[in-house]
C-alpha cells in the first residue's frame, strides 16, 4: 500500500509540475513570491525568522518571501509537506531536520543548491566552498556526496543549570559531568528544596534520548535498522522512568517542561543549545550551561541537531529566487543574528571570530560555549531509511510516552517497538 501511495504521490507531483512549470507565483507588484517553511516557535528563534524575512523583503527588488511556521518540529513539517505534495503543492525553501534527511531525499522532489547555482546563479559558483567547511557540508549530503541542501541550524544538547536552586541545595560550585551525577544532584535538590531535579526535553523527536543511548554504547539506528532494544538502551529508559516515578525528574509536554525550568521550578534542563537565548532573556534566576553529561567510563557522543535548508521550488524562477533568499541568510551578519536569536552554532566559516559576526557576542555570552566545545564529539542524528521515517519516529515517541507516562515495562516495550519498526523497514524494501 505504501508503495502504491508513493507512486501516486510521484505521479501527482509530476502532473502538477507539468501544469505549473511556467507559472511562478508572483506578488501584485511583480516580485517572485516564495514560501519558506520553518519550525522556529517564539521560544526557539521565531522572532529572528520574522526579522530576517522582513529585512530580506525590504531590500529585495525581485523576490518576496512568506514564512510559515510548522508546529511539532521537523516531524510536523514533514507531515505537512507530505500533505501539500499529495495535492500537487510545495513550498520553495524548507528546513529539513537531520533525522529526516533520508526520508526527505527519497520521498520529495528537490533541487540541489549546487544545481540551482550552476543553472541560475553562475556568479555564485564558489559560494558553497568559500562559506562551508567540507565536514559541515557532509552532513547535508546523500551517500553519493551530492548536496541535498545546506546546513543551517547546527546544535548540540547542553545542560542548563539553575544556580540559585543549586545554592539552596548545597550544590553551589558543582557541575554534573555524568548522568550518574545528574541523578545524585536531582535527589539532593528534591530533598533540600522540594523542586524537580531535571527535565529532559520531550518534543516531537527523540534527539535527547539518542544522545543518552548512543553515549551509553548503544544505537537508535544501526545498519539501517532500529537497534536500541539492548542492555544499554534499557538502562537509559529505565533511568528516566525511575526518576519520573520518584519525582526527581519532571515529565510533561516539552513546552510546559521548559517553561517550568524558566519559572524556577526545576534545577537542570537537558535540551538544545538553541534554547539559550530564550532562557537567558526570560529566567529570573542565575543560569548557566555546561556540556551534555556522559555515562561514567563511556565515550560521550553528541548527535548534531538542527536542520538544513533545501530547495523544493518547482520553476526555474522560483528556484533562483529561493537561492537568493538562502544566500541572504548565509551572510555573516545574518548568520550572526540567527545565532544570537536562537543559540544555534554557526554553520558557516568566518563568523565566530568576525567583527561583523559573533566576536563581541561570545565575549558576553557564555551559555553557547559548551555547545561549541563539544562539536568535536558530534555524530549524525539517527535517520531511519526512506519511506519509514515518519512512522518510525512516531513509534519512538509512543514508546517514550508509554514508558514515562504509563509506567510500561521498559524491556518489553522497547523490544516490541524495535521489532515493529524493523518489520516495517523490511516490508518497505
Amino acid at each position: 500500500m505504501k508503495r502504491l501511495f508513493l507512486l501516486f504521490l510521484t505521479l501527482t507531483l509530476l502532473l502538477s509540475a507539468c501544469k505549473t512549470s511556467n507559472e511562478p507565483k508572483k506578488t501584485a507588484d511583480g516580485k517572485i513570491k516564495i514560501e519558506y517553511w520553518h519550525v522556529n516557535a517564539e521560544t526557539q528563534g521565531g522572532k529572528t525568522v520574522k526579522q530576517l524575512v522582513d529585512d530580506f523583503n525590504k531590500q529585495s527588488k525581485d523576490v518576496y518571501v512568506v514564512a510559515k511556521y510548522n508546529p511539532e518540529m521537523y516531524k510536523g513539517l514533514m507531515q505537512n509537506l507530505q500533505s501539500e505534495a499529495a495535492g500537487g503543492r510545495t513550498p520553495d525553501v524548507v528546513q529539513v531536520g537531520w533525522s529526516f534527511k533520508n526520508y526527505f531525499k527519497d520521498n520529495f522532489p528537490y533541487t540541489s543548491p549546487s544545481k540551482v547555482i550552476k543553472e541560475s546563479a553562475p556568479n555564485d559558483k564558489d559560494f558553497i566552498s568559500q562559506n562551508f567547511e567540507p565536514k559541515m557540508l557532509k552532513i547535508a549530503q546523500d551517500d553519493k556526496g551530492e548536496q541535498i541542501g545546506l546546513p543551517y541550524s547546527i546544535s548540540s544538547p547542553v545542560l542548563f543549570i539553575n544556580k540559585d536552586i543549586f545554592k539552596k541545595a548545597g550544590l553551589e560550585g558543582k557541575t554534573p559531568k555524568t548522568w550518574e551525577d545528574v541523578k545524585e544532584y536531582s535527589e539532593i535538590i528534591k530533598k533540600k528544596t522540594n523542586k524537580y531535579g531535571v527535565f529532559i526535553q520531550e518534543p516531537a523527536d527523540s534527539w535527547a534520548q539518542q544522545a543518552m543511548v548512543d553515549s551509553n554504547g548503544s544505537h537508535i539506528v544501526k545498519d539501517n535498522k532500529a537497534a536500541f532494544a539492548n542492555k544499554e538502551g534499557y538502562e537509559v529508559y529505565k533511568y528516566m522512568q525511575d526518576m519520573v516515578k520518584n519525582k526527581t525528574a519532571l515529565h510533561m509536554n516539552d513546552e510546559q517542561g521548559q517553561q517550568n525550568f524558566v519559572n524556577g521550578n526545576v534545577g537542570m534542563l537537558f535540551t538544545t543549545v538553541a534554547k539559550q537565548t530564550h532562557i537567558g532573556k526570560n529566567a529570573s534566576f542565575d543560569v548557566t550551561s555546561t556540556e551534555m553529561p556522559g555515562w561514567k567510563g563511556k565515550e560521550k557522543k553528541t548527535p548534531a541537531g538542527g536542520a538544513m535548508l533545501a530547495i523544493t521550488a518547482k520553476t526555474k524562477e522560483e528556484q533562483k529566487a529561493s537561492w537568493e533568499f538562502m544566500k541572504y541568510l548565509y551572510k555573516v551578519e545574518n548568520v550572526s543574528a540567527w545565532t544570537k536569536g536562537t543559540g544555534y552554532v554557526p554553520p558557516t566559516k568566518n563568523v565566530i571570530d568576525n567583527p561583523k559576526g559573533l566576536q563581541e557576542y561570545l565575549k558576553k555570552n557564555e551559555m553557547i560555549k559548551p555547545a561549541i566545545r563539544q562539536m568535536t564529539n558530534v555524530v549524525p542524528w539517527a535517520s531511519f531509511p526512506d519511506a519509514t521515517g515518519l512512522e518510525s519516529e512516531q513509534k519512538l515517541l509512543d514508546m517514550r510516552d508509554r514508558i514515562l507516562s504509563d509506567d510500561a515495562p521498559v524491556e518489553k516495550t522497547m523490544k516490541e517497538t524495535q521489532d515493529s519498526i524493523n518489520l516495517e523497514i523490511e516490508n518497505n524494501k
